[in-house]
């Protein structure tokens, strides 16, 4: 008799079930668009060389003396994955609660693959806000919600 291991059982991976066509392999492996991170900053630098992307001025509140305000410049990173090949939209909208929602920004932008990893750089300018709050963010791609988190807003 084989002595108790220490090591974590696993289990053998579930087979798929018998596939007719690549449309239907597309559509159980496809997942929805995953969001790997959203940040706000002031300015993002890529390197010439190497492509990097650095952020400059990561920021979670926007702090204002007078209202309303308009913030001059900020940039939206959103890292993505899990996009099927092929043409999508990307929509920001933004609002106070019991307020109706805006539309921010309304983009496109491509996939090569689901495993693919998309950075997409939102440069948001003139953003005005009327009063102080914590303000709705709702990040949707081709129409499915993958984020909605509150962006506070003081005074």
């Amino acid at each position: 008799m084989d002595a108790p291991s220490s090591l974590p059982r696993t289990r053998k991976p579930a087979s798929l079930p018998h596939l007719s066509s690549h449309q239907n392999t597309q559509n159980i492996l496809a997942n929805k668009p995953q969001l790997l991170s959203w940040l706000t900053c002031d300015d993002i630098y890529i390197d010439p060389v190497t492509g990097k992307q650095s952020l400059l001025g990561i920021f979670s509140t926007i702090k204002v003396k007078k209202f309303p305000f308009s913030h001059r410049k900020m940039v939206w990173f959103i890292s993505i994955t899990d996009c099927i090949a092929g043409e999508h939209i990307l929509k920001i909208s933004m609002g106070l609660p019991m307020d109706s929602q805006r539309e921010i920004l309304k983009r496109e932008f491509s996939s090569e693959s689901p495993a693919q990893r998309i950075n997409l750089i939102n440069e948001i300018q003139n953003l005005k806000f009327e009063k102080p709050g914590n303000y709705s963010v709702v990040i949707d791609i081709d129409e499915h919600t993958l984020l909605a988190m509150s962006f506070p807003v003081v005074g």
